[in-house]
């Protein structure tokens, strides 16, 4: 079945919201999104009321999410499957910024305030979208480079299920339920995988990236707004991290402060997936994967930073 979803109200948690639609394995999903400040395809900013809100509390206004989906059958222990079958950017627009107190040359983060000196001075950056050729241009006019023009590669920044024991984590954060991993593996031709710890998974998306760079460094990718296409699927198999596969890689995202806690994560987690899936032995496993693996760092600004850690499929057996 395809559900086509309009969302009337965003969320700023990963946690145990109510649902906005339920749907079943094999079905598909297609749905809009806003950008990570809120603003629809027109550019105009979605309204208060329709921003998850308590009057106990306040909630971080960015990455507001789409969802969340209940998937019918989904219990903890589960695997849920996200094939990310296409992204449209729907705005011929996308905005950037370098961020105050925020960003990966900064000790800075949500909550945190650990500079005496003044903070890098927020910048906005209006970013022209080609959405025909697939690329994007700006003007630098203090720049001798003043127009470049970058290639475009849309994923998806933040998308994640309930987090384990009944925790709620705001939409910055990434984790074991996926979250804001800011990785642009999440793409068109890739299958996520998620682990479940709350009953229907309870799916949630947003924060589309027009394009960006490893770690994210300034904080900020190319925002903007988009249509997504998703077919969810169920797996009744136990994970603990988020896997990403497509033709050429398996992957797994490890989420983690500092950075080499995340890196530790990501390989650990691939290795056990080589042993039980793919009958490597253990050693040879680590072996195997010093020699032939990849990894990438998706972000290096949020309160977790990411890092992907990647197998080529070449290696496993038929």
């Amino acid at each position: 079945m395809i559900h086509r979803f309009q969302p009337t109200k965003y969320y700023h948690t990963y946690g145990p919201n109510h649902p906005a639609l339920r749907v079943s394995p094999g079905d598909t999903i297609i749905a809009t999104t806003v950008d990570a400040g809120g603003l629809d395809q027109d550019g105009n900013k979605i309204t208060d009321e329709m921003r998850q809100s308590s009057p106990e509390t306040l909630y971080s206004p960015s990455n507001p999410l789409t969802g969340p989906f209940y998937v019918e059958g989904a219990e903890p222990g589960d695997t849920l499957t996200v094939e990310i079958q296409r992204i449209t950017l729907t705005r011929p627009t996308a905005w950037s910024a370098n961020a105050s107190n925020f960003g990966g040359l900064t000790e800075e983060a949500p909550g945190r305030r650990l500079l005496l000196n003044d903070p890098i001075p927020r910048t906005r950056y209006e970013w022209a979208l080609d959405r025909e050729n697939n690329t994007a241009t700006i003007n630098f006019p203090g720049s001798r480079f003043k127009n470049p023009v970058i290639p475009l590669h849309p994923f998806i920044g933040s998308i994640g299920v309930a987090p384990r024991y009944g925790r709620v984590e705001m939409s910055l954060t990434p984790g074991e339920y996926g979250g804001n991993m800011d990785s642009p593996e999440v793409c068109v031709g890739s299958t996520l995988h998620l682990p479940v710890s709350w009953k229907g998974g309870l799916l949630v998306f947003g924060d589309i990236h027009a394009a960006q760079g490893d770690g994210e460094l300034c904080g900020v990718a190319l925002e903007t707004s988009s249509e997504l296409q998703l077919k969810v699927g169920l797996i009744k198999e136990q994970i603990e991290w988020p896997r990403v596969i497509n033709d050429d890689w398996i992957m797994v995202a490890g989420s983690s402060r500092p950075l080499m806690e995340a890196f530790k994560i990501a390989h650990f987690e691939l290795i056990k997936w080589l042993i039980t899936d793919y009958g490597y032995d253990r050693w040879d496993a680590l072996q195997m994967l010093s020699q032939v693996g990849r990894c990438t760092i998706a972000n290096t600004v949020d309160p977790n930073y990411t890092v992907v850690a990647k197998f080529p499929r070449k290696y496993l057996p038929e």
